[in-house]
């Protein structure tokens, strides 16, 4: 039966690991120094925006607030839209394959305490915008050279 926050997995039943059609929320948390946090994702070892898959039922800005909490301890508060990205041939070190569309937000820190919670997340660290760390894939590189442009 379809669990509204494992829709990626109940997909993922039915297709394996055949392209589908993904739609992330994510975006960038800056710190008074103009620096952006990245997330050491555990799933690459690779370096990312926080932010993750829309569930059924969930807005983009819902979907982004929910996975930056899991992912950083962080509660935001989500500004104006950066920027949609895509690539269309992501595959995943499990071997999953994907078309993938981020929406990317400005997210302002309102609340929590910045925590790494090793199962999705193996390090959160803020990096200057002109000197970050090799980005895990096409929209992340796309969503950093815009930052960088501004």
């Amino acid at each position: 039966t379809l669990d509204n926050r494992n829709y990626i997995k109940w997909i993922r039943s039915k297709v394996g690991h055949e392209k589908i059609i993904l739609v992330f929320a994510g975006g960038c948390i800056f710190n008074e120094k103009g620096e952006v946090l990245l997330q050491k994702r555990a799933d690459s070892s690779k370096w990312g925006f926080p932010g993750g898959a829309i569930e059924l039922g969930e807005t983009p800005q819902i979907a982004v607030i929910r996975e930056v909490k899991e992912e950083t301890g962080l509660e935001i508060e989500v500004g104006k839209m950066i920027g949609i990205y895509t690539d269309l041939d992501m595959e995943y070190p499990n071997g999953d394959k994907a078309q993938s569309i981020l929406l990317a937000f400005e997210l302002k820190v309102i609340g929590g305490e910045l925590s790494c919670d090793k199962h999705e997340t193996l390090e959160l660290k803020y990096f200057p915008v002109d000197d970050a760390p090799e980005l895990f894939c096409k929209q992340h590189k796309e969503l950093l050279q815009a930052i960088q442009s501004r």
